[in-house]
């Protein structure tokens, strides 16, 4: 578990950003197959060929872990709309100890190894941080950049659906239905993180939230100081992102089930609550909330309960439907 103490003067620094740079590391694992690639099957169709003359080996090394990202590849964004130049540039600027503090934690959550192609870095810092940052500039002109339109325009719905819950029912209608492993109540934040226990009082620096869709399904987390905390947090309405690409026409089984249903149960690989699905579809919590009812009684879904949410996975009945129809979400 991780609990951010937030008092008076952080919650009145609350606040929303949207960042290049945040969509640019998430979508490393996305697109190396270590995180789902579900949502984003169309895009890494159109990505793989683009990055096959880079070399990604360190990148890929600091991205892809199973659980911790380090501090200093994605700071908190400084403003609302952030500049990538202006990010890749701080992290060019990081100050050598950081990078080690951040790399040592990186080894220990790896058990105890550094990965070598990580070993220059852990050594010269302040050299070859200069070629990482190149090779994340080139890797975002080949793969990020091309899509940037469509992520923005997401990211530009849901800060303004955000921004509406803070000011009409403060945080706590913001968390709601951000994340089922965000949970906040009487100036306590608190994230589910069973393998990962951490204590952070924000002491007035307050609170960043950062959409990013390459971070489906996941919530992320940077607590350690000096950095603000920052929630980096799938947008609402991933689901119609890729819409109109070539991948994303009509599936056999969107034509037997109806396309909602069986955006669903693509999606539901991994236990996910009501309020994600809603949110990754774009659509009502009672309109989930049928669809759910109907493949339940169809033997297609399976619900539990976990603490205060209802979490939703697709049986091996529907994975085999999904694997005979080669529908996304069926590998």
């Amino acid at each position: 578990m991780i609990e951010i103490r937030l008092g008076a003067d952080d919650l009145a620094r609350i606040r929303f950003a949207r960042s290049p740079l945040e969509e640019l590391i998430h979508s490393v694992p996305v697109l190396a197959g270590t995180r789902s690639s579900v949502v984003h099957r169309p895009w890494v169709s159109m990505a793989l060929p683009r990055v096959a003359g880079l070399d990604l080996d360190v990148l890929l090394a600091l991205a892809s872990g199973p659980r911790f990202l380090p501090d200093f590849l994605a700071p908190p964004p400084d403003r609302l709309t952030g500049a990538l130049t202006d990010e890749l540039d701080a992290i060019e600027a990081t100050a050598p100890e950081e990078v080690v503090r951040s790399l040592d934690e990186l080894r220990a959550d790896r058990g105890g190894l550094l990965p070598p192609e990580l070993r220059p870095l852990y050594e010269r810092p302040a050299r070859e941080l200069g070629r990482l940052t190149a090779t994340m500039r080139a890797y975002w002109a080949a793969a990020v950049e091309p899509v940037w339109p469509r992520l923005r325009a997401l990211h530009d719905a849901d800060l303004e659906h955000r921004s509406q819950q803070l000011t009409k029912g403060g945080l706590a209608a913001v968390f709601a239905d951000l994340h089922q492993e965000a949970e906040f109540a009487n100036g306590l934040l608190r994230i589910d993180k069973p393998l990962h226990t951490a204590t952070r009082d924000a002491c007035g620096t307050g609170l960043v939230l950062v959409p990013c869709s390459f971070a489906w399904p996941k919530l992320l987390v940077l607590h350690n100081e000096p950095y603000q905390p920052t929630l980096t947090y799938s947008p609402r309405g991933i689901g119609t992102l890729w819409e109109g690409t070539p991948q994303s026409d009509r599936e056999p089984l969107g034509e037997l089930l109806g396309r909602s249903r069986a955006a669903l149960l693509a999606h539901l690989d991994l236990p996910v609550s009501t309020s994600q699905l809603a949110a990754y579809l774009g659509v009502s919590a009672a309109a989930v909330s049928q669809h759910l009812a109907v493949l339940r009684r169809t033997r297609l879904v399976t619900s539990r309960r976990s603490g205060r949410w209802v979490l939703h996975r697709r049986t091996p009945l529907a994975s085999e439907l999904l694997a005979a129809s080669g529908a996304p979400g069926s590998a």
